[in-house]
């Protein structure tokens, strides 16, 4: 059997959490509380909503659009919200076109732990940059993503694209 060592994430696996958040069960909580964007990588912020790469992305550049207040339920957001998620959402997909150059992009909300959310009970909606062909082996035989780039960069690139482009 090959292995793959990855032994940048250690520091991520290993370190204490933090925040007023921390150790409450919701990491989106704890990236909207965090005063760091660098290391809770998060990318762009509005009052209401924010822009924060997923720590286990199906692609690079994979970022979650998160209104600020934990929310499970489409309908239960205010207008406020609603109108800062799909601002967020279009600003991050042309960061993702410039810094990413995709062919396409996946954009998709999971509602309920039956339908696929990893957080059933903060709501996020995903932005997936995609490239033609670029299904690989990888995650299908060995349960493992292979990343061309870290997400320290990625998160650095888009949240420089993002604020250079906000209105």
């Amino acid at each position: 059997m090959e292995r793959l060592f990855r032994p940048w994430r250690l520091a991520y696996v290993s370190a204490p959490k933090e925040g007023p958040t921390a150790g409450t069960g919701c990491f989106l909580c704890d990236a909207a509380a965090s005063t760091d964007d660098a290391a809770s990588l998060v990318v762009a912020r509005e009052p209401a909503a924010f822009v924060v790469l997923n720590r286990y992305p199906y692609n690079s550049g994979h970022v979650m659009v998160v209104p600020t207040r934990h929310i499970g339920d489409l309908e239960l957001l205010t207008v406020e919200e609603r109108m800062a998620l799909m601002d967020l959402l279009i600003r991050s997909l042309a960061a993702l076109k410039v810094e990413m150059t995709p062919d396409g992009c996946n954009v998709g909300i999971n509602i309920g732990r039956a339908a696929g959310a990893g957080a059933p009970d903060h709501l996020h909606i995903h932005a997936v940059p995609r490239w033609s062909g670029d299904t690989n082996f990888m995650p299908l035989f060995g349960d493992t993503m292979v990343l061309p780039e870290g997400l320290e960069s990625t998160r650095e690139r888009l949240a420089r694209r993002m604020a250079s482009a906000a209105p």
